[in-house]
């Protein structure tokens, strides 16, 4: 995949996002699956890389373990390039880098090696394909797998869960973001958080939503991902929800974040 920052590639421009959030749960590689599906749908041609070591976005999307003996950790740590560990999902025109087990010491690998905040950044660019978006799902946590991805991201989309601790992790990855602009990526800009979890029924959602609108005004999406039941057993299926079922509720808001994403997009280029 050959990427030019902010440049036009073939007449196509590949963005990258970082799905990012150091809090587990919140709901991000539900948001990176279906986000990338909807992409997918409008014809976009949309690369997931799995760069968590638990792998539940390559389940998600019904890779098997065994087929991922070349998967994002080779890539990483330069035993392999880009097309070699990318593979096809079932779903047109969405592919992924596969994680794996090795990932889980990947951590520590990354440390005695040469630029290791730009080893992503650096084999996204000197690998093959064209793609018009690259989602990267993040671990839960802010080492240097997340760096990594914060180095080779344009933008940052941030999932967040509407409960209590919702703004006090978020200030924390805004942090972190700024110092990773600040040292190493002055171009990586907040793309957006989107509210998840949310559940009408309950004050405490409505009051989060509220607050966190409050802080930060227009980059919060207007869509909000509700608690729902089939976005919970679609993974189990191996699926996107939006394959899984189209009709729920989960599925039209992934579809509306989507939306909102190419609007966004659309402003930020013109």
């Amino acid at each position: 995949m050959t990427i030019h920052e902010g440049k036009p590639l073939n007449n196509r421009e590949t963005r990258i996002f970082a799905i990012a959030n150091q809090k587990g749960g919140v709901g991000k590689t539900t948001t990176t699956i279906n986000l990338a599906t909807a992409l997918a749908a409008i014809r976009q041609k949309v690369l997931i890389i799995d760069l968590d070591p638990q792998g539940n976005a390559s389940t998600g999307l019904g890779i098997r373990r065994e087929d991922r003996e070349c998967n994002s950790y080779h890539v990483l740590i330069g035993e392999a390039e880009v097309g070699d560990a990318v593979q096809a999902t079932e779903i047109p025109g969405l592919s992924i880098m596969p994680s794996g087990v090795d990932l889980s010491g990947a951590e520590i690998e990354l440390v005695n090696l040469e630029r290791r905040e730009y080893r992503l950044k650096e084999t996204l660019r000197d690998g093959g394909g064209e793609y018009d978006y690259v989602l990267i799902d993040c671990p839960p946590a802010l080492g240097l797998l997340t760096i990594n991805a914060l180095v080779a991201a344009q933008a940052v989309l941030v999932p967040l869960q509407c409960e209590f601790y919702a703004l006090e992790g978020l200030s924390q990855l805004v942090n972190t973001i700024e110092r990773v602009k600040a040292g190493f990526n002055p171009g990586l800009e907040l793309q957006g958080i989107v509210l998840t979890m949310h559940d009408q029924r309950n004050n405490l959602s409505g009051l989060v939503a509220d607050d966190v609108r409050q802080h930060f005004g227009d980059k919060v999406y207007k869509t909000m991902i509700p608690r729902n039941v089939r976005v919970s057993e679609a993974p189990s299926h191996g699926r996107p929800v939006i394959i899984y079922d189209l009709n729920c509720p989960g599925s039209r808001a992934y579809l509306s974040l989507a939306g909102e994403v190419i609007h966004r997009e659309r402003r930020r280029a013109a």
